[in-house]
């Protein structure tokens, strides 16, 4: 047996609501409110991959995780995250073979990992 994706992320925040609320505006993803109706992505390639425990990739030491979101075009949504005061912390990067990402940092200073596949 094995499992067959990621079900979810949970992660603390100081402000969950309003946290929430930036993920919805900014990234299109949204929190499970009293619905239940849960965010739906779209199906493609995820990568599970631990890393050294005194890696910089995650920008803070005091990071122990780094969310990695799918997106079709890190062009436009970069361009939309600057239109919206997001903090982008490293710019557009591409690894050959893999794709082309970039990060950014949510409310909390939590860096995310922005990815366009490779085809």
């Amino acid at each position: 047996m094995a499992v067959t994706g990621i079900g979810g992320v949970f992660f603390r925040a100081k402000d969950p609501d309003a946290l929430a609320e930036w993920y919805k505006k900014h990234l299109g993803v949204f929190a499970m409110d009293e619905s239940y109706e849960p965010w739906k992505q779209a199906a493609g390639p995820a990568v599970f991959l631990p890393f050294a425990a005194d890696t910089d990739y995650f920008g803070s030491a005091t990071q122990q995780f780094m969310i990695n979101f799918r997106v079709d075009d890190l062009d436009g949504m970069i361009k939309q995250l600057k239109q919206g005061g997001v903090k982008i912390v490293k710019e557009i990067e591409e690894q050959e073979g893999v794709g082309r990402f970039a990060h950014i940092e949510d409310p909390e200073g939590n860096r995310i990992e922005l990815w366009e596949p490779t085809d």
